[in-house]
């Protein structure tokens, strides 16, 4: 399987310099995240919601080895949401962080990550929106739920991702849908050993659906993070089955990946939420996209032969 192989790319130097350097890199990684700047992801914004899409907003970077980068991290965030105030969209635009970004791998990181997101959540609060905590490795998780857990103290809309493949889900999922959290369910897309987490694709399939099942079940809100059509129809059915109005539940799919299914679901009535990433640190980001889909690979091997 080629999708461990491009995980442990992503964590390796030399591979990001030699994929920083093709020529034919960053088209293909525009297609996956439309800008670096602000500036640049401003008009992304308009243009989507001018669709009837939705956002979360993620800017791009994990490689976080000083307080001062974390800090850095935090005030780029900041620096987003005083451009999303005057556009005036409410929850339509929301955040995704990386709680790695905001220092949590440094030492005292639980603790630095906290008073560094805190910020950012209190200030999209003012402005009418929200954050989701991002899931990152299982050795993460720990520390992300109960930051999750204390913010939701004062800013109850705070959410957070689980991921399918992982053992541990079901019993966060319960958890999670017992006291009405936002939650975002992803089948996970970080390398994880055979102890904690499913292999097989249709061991993680099946996970998905019944995680899926106690969210719709559960007094929380999910949000259902997948390309796959054939989980995204389970997902109706489910929320039918539950009870649940279109405005109880939502999709997200990511920027660049199925764009004409955003727009159907949309037309339908849905929620329908596009991950949508910016920033100049994107290789990790954009490794795990094509480790996450095997069209995503091929993608990007069609782009090298016809411009390399």
């Amino acid at each position: 399987m080629l999708g461990p192989v491009i995980l442990a790319a992503s964590r390796s130097d030399r591979m990001r310099r030699l994929v920083s350097a093709a020529p034919v890199t960053k088209p293909v990684v525009d297609r996956f995240i439309p800008g670096e700047t602000v500036d640049e992801i401003v008009p992304i914004i308009r243009e989507l919601t001018g669709q009837g899409l939705e956002l979360t907003m993620d800017v791009v970077g994990e490689d976080i080895t000083t307080p001062e980068q974390a800090e850095a991290a935090r005030d780029a965030y900041l620096e987003l949401i005083d451009r999303l105030e005057p556009l005036d969209l409410g929850t339509r635009a929301e955040m995704s962080v990386k709680l790695s970004m905001f220092g949590q791998a440094l030492d005292g990181g639980h603790e630095l990550a906290l008073k560094n997101v805190r910020p950012v959540v209190e200030a999209a609060a003012a402005i009418g929106t929200t954050v989701t905590l991002d899931a990152e490795d299982h050795t993460t998780l720990d520390s992300m739920f109960a930051i999750h857990e204390e913010l939701r103290k004062d800013f109850p809309q705070t959410g957070c991702v689980i991921q399918a493949y992982l053992f541990r889900t079901e019993a966060d999922a319960r958890r999670l849908a017992e006291n009405g959290s936002r939650v975002r369910l992803v089948k996970g897309a970080y390398k994880e050993p055979a102890e904690v987490a499913y292999q097989q694709r249709h061991e993680i399939d099946k996970a998905y659906v019944r995680i899926l099942r106690t969210l719709m079940e559960g007094e929380g809100y999910p949000m259902i993070g997948s390309h796959d059509p054939r989980l995204i129809s389970i997902a109706q059915e489910l929320a039918r089955t539950a009870g649940r109005k279109l405005d109880e539940y939502e999709f997200q799919m990511l920027y660049g990946i199925r764009g004409d299914e955003h727009l159907r679901l949309a037309a339908e009535g849905h929620r329908m939420r596009v991950y949508t990433a910016y920033g100049t640190d994107w290789y990790g980001y954009f490794m795990r996209r094509l480790a996450e889909k095997p069209a995503n690979l091929r993608f990007f091997a069609r782009s090298m032969v016809s411009k390399g």
